[in-house]
């Protein structure tokens, strides 16, 4: 099934990418909150999804960003057609498509593709992790003050009092240097891949994190809430490449 899913997501980066080469054309509309955007593409890539799923594996249900949860829930496609849609806007590079299955509950597998950076990241349960096809691993970095970081401020978008700019002042002067692309399911691969050490994040859905956390935990990395619990809780998520972990949970403790 891995095969066939991985080329539903190839092409639906082609269908993106056609939107992204006339992007002054297309409609972007605000949702409930002002500060969250969706674009024609964001609903014809989730669509393009929705129908190639159907066919795959009829059985399975449906949990996209745009159009909501469709048939039975417990075993189910989570989907977010375009993670990044402000970057995506904005004519950025930085932004990705992000499928997972999830059956009763647990990860059976991700995909992640980056159509313009043509990284295609997926992972299996139990079968490793995957960049183009090349098996990747975490970093080695042991230490935070050699440790390069991301995160992410969903939180402000959505006005939130705790707002992770506490945590970012604490974990920021402690570690090597930080990031903020703006995609959290792409923050996850890079984790998956080494070329981040650690990410956390706030205020994030499901959709946007369910492929990425397969692909860190196959590469080798540990995925918790940010009291240490190891769990995948969108509201408070903490991954890293395992040995930074604890230095990081220390700070992330109000």
């Amino acid at each position: 099934m891995i095969e066939d899913i991985k080329k539903v997501v190839v092409q639906a980066g082609e269908i993106a990418l056609d939107y992204f080469s006339r992007i002054d054309e297309i409609k972007i509309s605000q949702k409930k909150n002002p500060k969250d955007l969706v674009t024609e593409a964001d609903v014809a890539v989730e669509s393009y999804l929705f129908n190639q799923l159907k066919e795959i594996a009829p059985e399975y249900g449906f949990w996209g960003e745009e159009k909501g949860k469709a048939g039975a829930q417990p075993n189910r496609w989570v989907v977010d057609p375009i993670d990044g849609t402000h970057s995506f806007i904005r004519g950025q590079y930085f932004w990705g498509i992000s499928l997972a299955l999830e059956l009763s509950g647990d990860l059976a597998l991700g995909v992640v593709y980056a159509p313009l950076l043509k990284d295609l990241f997926h992972a299996v349960k139990n079968k490793g992790a995957f960049k183009n096809d090349r098996r990747i691993k975490v970093s080695k970095i042991s230490q935070l003050k050699e440790a390069m970081v991301a995160t992410g401020f969903a939180c402000l978008r959505d006005n939130q009092l705790d707002n992770n700019l506490k945590r970012f002042s604490r974990i920021a002067p402690k570690s090597m240097d930080q990031r903020r692309f703006g995609s959290a399911a792409l923050d996850l691969c890079m984790v998956a891949d080494g070329q981040l050490d650690a990410f956390w994040e706030q205020n994030l859905n499901l959709y946007d994190i369910a492929a990425g956390c397969l692909i860190v935990k196959e590469a080798g990395g540990m995925v918790s809430d940010f009291d240490g619990v190891q769990m995948i809780d969108p509201s408070r998520i903490l991954v890293s490449n395992g040995q930074i972990h604890g230095e990081m949970l220390a700070l992330m403790r109000d």
